[in-house]
């Protein structure tokens, strides 16, 4: 077609075909046409014209209106049905003068007409007019099948692409049954991204981020967060370490004004604590079944990839939160979702939906059908991202993946090292993930990661906070006393000088598996050992769990001088 077009531009000759029942008019037409350079086809009737032109493909037909056998009309329709996407200039020999003669020629398919006595000058002037728009079809037709085929392409780069976002943005245990979300996208990507997983100690980690704009450009930054997220919550490290590294990174590869409103939630089951980072989203809500009442969550940092990590800031909230209660968290695109009215959804509107659930297990949905009803038919011109996280009772969900393949097949078997941290490595740093990650080299130990975690956790937060800092247990067996223990932990850390956690572990390898000491000693003054056990089994609130829990996770629990050194032994076999 191209090379049609171009001859055809050139002045080369074109065919153009001439039906008319009158012979003087068809040798008159074919005169003026010959002479103009052109290739002239004719036919005596409108059957004809149809036999001529699905033969020859004239690039112009000129056609009498009224012939014998098959009219001009009729014939018309044919033709340009039989042109297809093919531009064929129909052009009426008529003598007709009554305006609906002329008009039912045109909705018959014609593009003009040509009125008796024929002029050679009108003639010649649209045959040169068609010529050039028959050239403007065939280039438009082009430019869209090449912008169809690159269409094509775009949606299957973008379809592998998607499988890809997917399987790294939203893995994880998002199927959880104390998981409920609505994750809907403006676009294939989405500048929402939601992310949940568990950690090892047997917790879970929630994130929440909406990109600033939407669709791809939106999406590119969630790759790196899911990442990061995944990795850094199976290797045991703390909200505070994943969220500062997710800023970091964040900071470093998204353009200036291209940041993420995100809020990432630690629930911790065992001791029904729930830790919370936001910045730049809408308030969280959390409800108390209990006593069936809303608090408002609010969000107190700048979003993530603004600030330099030197002025990021990781403080957290710290609530506790109940088996049974909820934790709500939303993108704007719910608070600022729009009604045909023009009226924003709004908070209000969403407490509202909450308060008015008279279960709580509707809570969620109707919130949902709330947000659903209010905009109606309306188009949305944002991501909307609702999540539900209920507090559930310890080891009531399972674990199935702590993050750790088995692909290692090799690794040191019967080893023993000592690592001690000093007063500044205390004051702001988390060593549980390099801790695990040594052990986790032991061929065949990997499967036990999360109850190996778990036991250093507890015994850590256990040197750390009543060893090196001193602090009193006591206070977290109310809620308020909670709150209190956790700004005295980061006060005293903040301003520790002196003091030592010290880690010895031992392997030693069997034919079953293995058994793996771990021993912890601390710098503080210790405590009453056949005492503080005693009430540690009897006490309630929020305290007193993590001796028992160790207990139960170890073969043997030993204390040794004053209580300020601990060793566990765990004997594990091949799975």
């Amino acid at each position: 077609m191209d090379m049609q077009l171009t001859e055809e531009k050139a002045g080369a000759k074109i065919k153009v075909l001439v039906a008319d029942d009158n012979e003087s008019d068809r040798m008159i037409l074919s005169s003026i046409i010959n002479r103009q350079g052109h290739e002239v086809l004719t036919a005596a009737d409108g059957q004809e014209a149809l036999e001529v032109f699905e033969k020859e493909r004239p690039q112009i037909v000129l056609l009498d209106a009224i012939m014998p056998k098959m009219d001009g009309m009729e014939a018309a329709r044919f033709i340009k049905k039989s042109a297809g996407d093919e531009f064929i200039p129909v052009l009426f020999l008529t003598s007709l003068q009554d305006a609906n003669s002329l008009a039912d020629c045109l909705d018959a398919g014609g593009d003009d007409f040509l009125s008796k006595p024929y002029s050679q000058i009108i003639l010649q002037a649209k045959l040169n007019a068609f010529l050039r728009m028959r050239s403007m079809h065939a280039t438009m037709q082009s430019q869209r099948d090449e912008i169809a085929q690159h269409h094509r392409h775009l949606l299957r780069e973008q379809k592998v692409a998607k499988a890809v976002f997917d399987n790294v943005a939203h893995s994880g245990c998002l199927n959880s049954p104390n998981i409920k979300y609505m994750l809907s996208p403006l676009a294939m990507f989405n500048g929402d991204v939601l992310l949940a997983a568990h950690k090892p100690s047997g917790g879970m980690h929630v994130l929440l981020g909406d990109f600033t704009g939407h669709g791809l450009p939106a999406a590119i930054g969630a790759m790196p967060m899911a990442e990061i997220f995944y990795f850094m919550t199976s290797k045991g490290f703390s909200i505070t370490d994943i969220i500062a590294e997710i800023n970091m990174n964040l900071k470093s590869i998204l353009p200036v004004g291209v940041f993420c409103c995100a809020c990432m939630a630690d629930f911790s089951f065992e001791k029904q604590i729930l830790r919370i980072w936001s910045g730049g989203l809408p308030e969280s809500y959390l409800y108390r079944s209990h006593r069936k009442k809303i608090e408002r969550i609010p969000s107190k940092h700048l979003a993530l990839g603004i600030l330099s990590p030197d002025d990021f800031d990781t403080e957290l909230q710290v609530i506790e939160m109940p088996k049974g209660d909820r934790f709500f968290m939303c993108s704007d695109g719910i608070s600022e979702a729009m009604n045909s009215s023009g009226e924003m959804f709004g908070e209000e509107r969403m407490i509202a939906a909450i308060e008015d659930s008279s279960e709580d297990e509707e809570i969620f949905t109707a919130v949902q059908n709330a947000v659903t009803q209010f905009m109606g038919e309306q188009q949305r011109d944002d991501d909307i991202t609702l999540v539900e996280v209920k507090m559930i009772g310890d080891f009531e969900l399972q674990n199935p993946d702590s993050g750790f393949t088995n692909a290692t097949q090799s690794g040191p078997q019967d080893w023993s090292m000592e690592y001690e941290l000093g007063p500044n490595t205390l004051r702001d740093f988390n060593p549980l993930p390099l801790m695990l990650q040594i052990v986790m080299e032991v061929p065949g130990l990997r499967p036990y990661s999360g109850q190996i975690y778990t036991i250093l956790a507890e015994l850590f937060s256990n040197a750390l906070e009543h060893g090196v800092l001193g602090l009193d247990s006591e206070l977290k067996s109310t809620a308020s006393g909670f709150i209190q223990y956790y700004e005295e932990r980061t006060a005293q850390l903040e301003i520790l000088e002196s003091g030592y956690v010290r880690f010895k572990f031992t392997h030693i390898p069997n034919k079953e598996g293995g058994v793996l000491s771990i021993r912890l000693e601390d710098s503080g003054e210790g405590f009453n050992i056949d005492d503080t056990l005693s009430i540690e089994v009897k006490r309630g609130g929020y305290s007193g769990r993590g001796v028992p829990l160790v207990r139960s996770l170890s073969d043997s629990v030993e204390y040794f001088g004053a209580g300020n050194a601990v060793e566990v032994s765990y004997v594990w076999q091949f799975d």
